[in-house]
């Protein structure tokens, strides 16, 4: 019997799921969601953990070997941690990773760490605590700065994502190109995205070519890095540097020809993009009663129509750049 894969008709093979178990956050992030929050979904609209287990055995499958769990903030959603050590054990499963804005606390660190899961992007927009208060609207500089230095002591693979915005932070950059110096870690610099949870978005001045026209004044030798073929962005290091700096043109979308990606919100909303409508909701085709078979029909069909790129996807629908971050799932 032939082996299904998750093949669009481009024939590009996804392999990674970007799994949002919940919506709602601690922080109040400029760029994710207006100040005062956004209209969360009722706790019956998530996917509960069964259902997320059921769908992710049924990824898996289909050829997903890496899962993200992303948010929202997915700590702030109780039975996380039971969940993570269910998933662990789903079969073909090879990568299991999380995206937090850092303020979990030691007792999920040290949990993180006994089950094997050491890959961490923690979403930290300045090194600067006044800063850092005017984009999350949360005084937690302190509780994420000295996480990142406790998961490097302990192991972890620590990526730390930084959204770039004219008149927010844009003097960090060095600086944090700078905490690479003598620090194993990688910063990726990411352009802003329309999703912010209202109609409020202007073009980012700061893009791509911006970023590392900026940081190429700073430093005369740069070195590129090779980067997996389906990596969003574009890695590269200081000589003589421990870690690395990298750079996302995720509203420039120049990666688009190679993503492996697909996304399931918490509210079971599968997108195969990003900028794109919603293909199906399969939290909506579980308590249909659908059989194992069918939810695997489902998610086959979301993929054979999959766009080319982001541009096209964001062109079949004008309601996703509206939409919060939160919801829509990182």
């Amino acid at each position: 019997m032939e082996n299904k894969l998750l093949i669009d008709k481009y024939g590009r093979q996804l392999t990674y799921l970007r799994l949002s178990v919940t919506d709602r956050c601690n922080f109040r992030c400029y760029y994710c969601m207006p100040e005062e929050g956004v209209n969360f979904a009722n706790r019956k609209d998530l996917l509960s953990f069964d259902e997320m287990y059921l769908l992710s055995n049924i990824f898996c499958s289909l050829g997903v070997s890496k899962i993200r769990i992303t948010g929202g903030e997915p700590f702030v959603r109780g039975g996380l941690i039971h969940f993570l050590k269910d998933l662990s054990e789903v079969s073909g499963l090879q990568e299991i990773s999380i995206t937090s804005n850092g303020s979990f606390t030691s007792k999920n660190i040290f949990a993180l760490k006994e089950m094997g899961i050491s890959k961490i992007n923690l979403s930290l927009d300045s090194l600067d605590s006044n800063r850092f208060f005017e984009i999350t609207r949360r005084d937690s500089f302190k509780t994420v700065y000295e996480g990142v230095f406790k998961l490097l002591e302990l192991g972890f693979d620590v990526k730390i994502n930084c959204v770039l915005a004219e008149g927010k932070n844009t003097e960090d950059i060095i600086p944090f190109v700078e905490l690479t110096k003598d620090h194993n870690l990688s910063v990726r610099f990411l352009e802003e995205m329309p999703f912010n949870g209202s109609d409020s978005f202007v073009v980012p001045k700061w893009n791509y070519k911006e970023v590392y026209n900026y940081i190429s004044q700073f430093y005369p030798v740069i070195q590129k890095l090779e980067s997996e073929a389906s990596s969003t962005s574009v890695n590269y290091k200081i000589p003589g540097y421990k870690g690395s700096f990298g750079i996302i043109p995720s509203f420039s979308r120049t990666f688009c020809g190679t993503c492996n990606r697909i996304r399931l919100s918490a509210t079971g909303e599968l997108r195969t993009c990003l900028y794109g409508p919603a293909a199906v909701n399969l939290r909506d085709v579980i308590r249909a009663g659908a059989s194992e078979e069918d939810i695997e029909q489902e998610i086959l069909d979301a993929v054979s129509m999959r766009a080319k790129d982001g541009f096209q996807a964001e062109a079949l629908s004008d309601q996703v750049a509206h939409k919060s971050m939160s919801f829509l799932g990182g």
